[in-house]
C-alpha cells in the first residue's frame, strides 16, 4: 500500500468512521476490521486484534492509540497521523458546533430527537464491537463459557467489571483458558 490513492482510501474511511463514532469509537470496529483486515488485507486478524488491546491498555485516548497503531502498521508514521487526524477531526467539530446549537436552541424538536436517538444507536454499535471481539476469541468451549459468564454476570449483577477482567487475567495465567 504505496501509491497516493490507497493513502487516501485509508484517510478517507477513518474521516467516515469519525463521523459514526457515536457514543464512542469502539463501536467502529467491525467496520474498521471488515475494510482494513477483510477487503484491503493491510493487517491480520491477530495485528488488529493486537493494536486494539494495546491502545485500550494504555492511558490516555485508548481508541486514539488504536487508530495511530493501525495507521503505523500500514503506513508507517505518516499513517499513523493520518488515521489520528481523520478520526479525531470531522467528529470534534461536528460535536463543538452540535453542542454550541444545542445549548443556544435546547427546546426545538430535532435537537430532543437527537439526544433520544443517539442511545439505541450506542448500545447497537457497542453490541457489534463485542460480537466481532468474541467471535475471534471464542476458539474453544472454555473460552466461549467464559464470554456467556462475563455477559451475563455484567448483565445481571452488581459486580465490578474490573473484578471480572483480573478474573479472565488469572485464569490465562494459570493455562486454564
Amino acid at each position: 500500500m504505496h501509491s497516493l490513492g490507497s493513502g487516501l482510501a485509508f484517510f478517507g474511511h477513518f474521516l467516515l468512521w469519525s463521523l459514526l463514532s457515536v457514543g464512542g469509537a469502539i463501536g467502529l470496529l467491525p467496520d474498521m476490521h471488515r475494510y482494513l483486515v477483510v477487503d484491503q488485507h493491510w493487517l491480520t486478524d491477530t495485528a488488529f486484534t493486537s493494536a486494539l488491546a494495546l491502545g485500550q491498555a494504555s492511558p490516555g485516548p485508548n481508541m486514539i492509540l488504536f487508530s495511530a497503531l493501525l495507521g503505523w502498521q500500514i503506513l508507517g508514521l505518516p499513517g499513523a497521523l493520518l488515521a489520528t487526524i481523520g478520526l479525531i477531526l470531522p467528529s470534534s467539530l461536528i460535536t463543538v458546533a452540535y453542542f454550541r446549537y444545542s445549548r443556544i436552541h435546547k427546546d426545538r424538536r430535532w435537537v430532543r430527537a437527537m439526544h433520544d436517538g443517539m442511545a439505541p444507536i450506542t448500545v447497537g454499535l457497542l453490541l457489534s464491537s463485542g460480537w466481532l471481539l468474541a467471535r475471534q476469541e471464542a476458539s474453544s468451549w472454555q473460552r466461549m463459557a467464559l464470554i456467556v459468564l462475563t455477559v451475563v454476570l455484567v448483565v445481571r449483577t452488581r459486580i465490578n467489571p474490573l473484578w471480572l477482567l483480573l478474573a479472565g487475567a488469572g485464569l490465562g495465567l494459570a493455562g486454564v483458558i
